[in-house]
């Protein structure tokens, strides 16, 4: 008798404790049934008015009536957008913050600075890819013409029986056309000169003086050149051709019997949120951005910038930044570039 009554009093004086265990279990899914019940902070770890900024604030615009809240697009870039994407890794895991990341503060980033502030794996939730932006092969026309160069084959062939002749500018150490060009360099076996330039638009500038020969460019900025003949266009980086030029091969197939099947490179962006966020919450926004994506307005904004939107479920986006991890890794390895 005396044991049953004890038994009875312990199980009496543990009920506060599982009460307030089973409140907190609750509270997570509790949050996620109510959710969005305020703003969302969208952060863009670039400056105001570069394609992921505007692409982030369409999606926000449609993102802000699909959920029933004001969807606020914030800017803080810096350190090649490792600021802003440590702020979004370090904030509540409530689905209220999240960051449009890219191929840089994902995949290059991390093996390129020396430190890092953040883990690019561990301290985000994938929700989905956005888009691709495919780069491209171009060359001074006239250096193209003086050396007889009219497509990849014929590049890989002067530069295989002339080590060191030709160069190729960048927008800088560690950017994707560096590295663009130290994967065709490793995979076609040939050496040629980096130019490196503070940004994007200086290098393709120096292409079109010719003070440099050539340079893998963005295709959204290099198009209008292109199409004018200022540039001449050989393929493009990607593993599938661009809807914008669906005549220009990819490198990989230009390539084909020189070491080049494989080469694949695009700058990728897509939207995380802080690790350990609720499953219902990054299902839910995987959704609403997902429909977002595959509206015709949302397809025609990404052309102008020269983007194929791209969605995925939040596992083959996690998977995608862990095969690009160790794809850049290796790049980067191999082109010595570093960030102190």
């Amino acid at each position: 008798m005396f044991k049953q009554k004890l038994a009875a009093a312990l199980f009496a004086a543990a009920l506060p404790a599982i009460g307030i265990l089973g409140a907190i279990g609750a509270a997570p899914a509790a949050a996620a049934a109510a959710y969005p019940a305020k703003p969302l902070k969208f952060v863009v770890p670039y400056p105001a008015g570069g394609p992921l900024d505007t692409v982030a604030r369409a999606i926000g615009d449609k993102l802000k009536d699909s959920l029933g809240q004001p969807v606020v697009v914030e800017n803080r870039p810096g350190a090649g957008g490792n600021i802003g994407a440590d702020y979004v890794a370090k904030q509540p895991a409530d689905g209220y913050t999240i960051v449009m990341g890219a191929v840089a503060t994902h995949a290059i980033n991390p093996t390129l600075f020396a430190r890092m502030p953040y883990d690019p794996v561990k301290d985000f939730s994938p929700i989905t890819l956005v888009a691709d932006v495919p780069n491209v092969l171009v060359m001074h026309p006239g250096k193209a013409a003086e050396l007889h160069i009219s497509n990849v084959r014929e590049l890989v062939e002067y530069a295989r029986k002339n080590p060191g002749k030709l160069d190729y500018a960048s927008g800088g150490n560690g950017s994707a056309g560096h590295l663009s060009g130290e994967l065709f360099k490793s995979l076609a076996r040939v050496s040629m000169v980096h130019i490196p330039y503070n940004g994007a638009s200086p290098a393709q500038l120096s292409v079109l003086s010719g003070q440099t020969d050539m340079i893998f460019d963005n295709l959204a900025s290099a198009s209008a050149n292109i199409k004018a003949g200022k540039l001449k266009a050989f393929a493009v980086t990607t593993a599938t051709r661009a809807a914008a030029f669906p005549e220009l091969p990819t490198i990989a197939e230009a390539g084909k019997g020189l070491g080049l099947e494989g080469f694949d490179i695009s700058t990728w962006f897509g939207v995380f949120a802080p690790a350990n966020t609720p499953k219902e919450i990054v299902d839910r926004l995987n959704h609403e951005i997902v429909a977002i994506l595959k509206t015709e307005d949302m397809k025609a904004r990404l052309a102008r910038i020269g983007a194929q939107p791209a969605p995925t479920t939040p596992e083959q986006f996690g998977a995608l930044v862990q095969r690009e991890l160790k794809k850049y890794a290796q790049i980067v390895k191999v082109s010595g570039a570093k960030v102190d």
